[in-house]
């Protein structure tokens, strides 16, 4: 039996695009976009009160527009933090900056083109079903930052200092961000509560997704906000069963080569068995 990876609670009795205060300087706005990509919805983060930083502005839909406005009413946004360039994280990025004239920090833009496969989650108890088999998690080629936030960057105001944290293996410029003040830190999709992630070449990279859990296990955050799901309360057994299950699925992959199963359809037929067909291809990008 392998690593049983200790998965966090569901995020059940959504309420969208109302502003919940989650901890004393963060607030959550989920926007009305579930799917098998994004779990119940994308939550944009509010750090601060009165002069505060908008953490992954989510896809462009209306409701989430007017939500964000609605939250952010009366207070002043001095900057808008981008972890990664996929279609339900960056893309109201541009007109949050427009409104409020906030500058877009980022580690970069998407980097490689990437395979038009799924990229969907891997593993799971509570991902959910999705027929629609020709829908694919876009990315967000128009973005670019104002502003780049190389590794160890630091974006402040009044009460609350983040710290860039380059992980990259989602994606190339994946980049979580550490709010100093409650030793939390808000990880994108590099890691979640609710499921593992795939790793898609060409942009992402199974060997520095590996690297960038290390790099995220040596800090001493308390507690992770991923933007899809609920908070992970206990970060450092959880980061050691990611790992351990990455590299699990290494070596089962290898054993496979030596005993000549040199397709990666068979091995996904193998390895994930009792995974559901529709994840199956989302599983092959990691296997690739």
């Amino acid at each position: 039996m392998g690593t049983v990876i200790p998965f966090v609670a569901p995020l059940d009795d959504v309420t969208y695009g109302v502003a919940e205060q989650v901890s004393p300087l963060i607030r959550r706005v989920m926007a009305n976009n579930p799917s098998k990509y994004s779990y119940r919805g994308t939550g944009t983060y509010l750090v601060g009160h009165g002069q505060v930083a908008v953490i992954d502005p989510g896809p462009d839909l209306v409701s989430h527009r007017q939500a964000l406005l609605d939250a952010l009413h009366g207070e002043q946004v001095r900057a808008i933090v981008v972890t990664h360039c996929h279609a339900d994280h960056s893309p109201l990025a541009a007109w949050l900056a427009e409104a409020t004239g906030a500058p877009r920090y980022a580690y970069g833009p998407h980097g490689a083109t990437v395979d038009p496969g799924d990229d969907v989650v891997e593993d799971g108890p509570d991902a959910p079903h999705d027929t629609e088999a020709d829908h694919r998690e876009a990315v967000d080629t128009d973005f670019v930052p104002d502003v780049v936030t190389g590794d160890g960057a630091i974006i402040a105001g009044p009460g609350w200092t983040l710290e860039a944290v380059h992980t990259p293996g989602h994606t190339s410029n994946h980049t979580c961000f550490a709010l100093a003040e409650e030793s939390a830190l808000f990880s994108g999709d590099h890691v979640m509560g609710w499921s593992t992630t795939v790793v898609s070449p060409p942009d992402g990279d199974m060997a520095a997704y590996c690297a960038s859990l290390h790099k995220v296990m040596a800090r001493a955050e308390g507690i992770i906000w991923p933007t899809h799901g609920n908070p992970i309360t206990e970060p450092a057994p959880y980061l050691r069963a990611l790992l351990a299950h990455r590299l699990e699925r290494e070596a089962q992959i290898l054993d496979l080569v030596r005993a000549g199963v040199g397709d990666i359809a068979s091995m996904v037929a193998i390895l994930y068995a009792q995974v559901r067909p529709e994840l199956h291809r989302a599983a092959a990008r990691s296997v690739l």
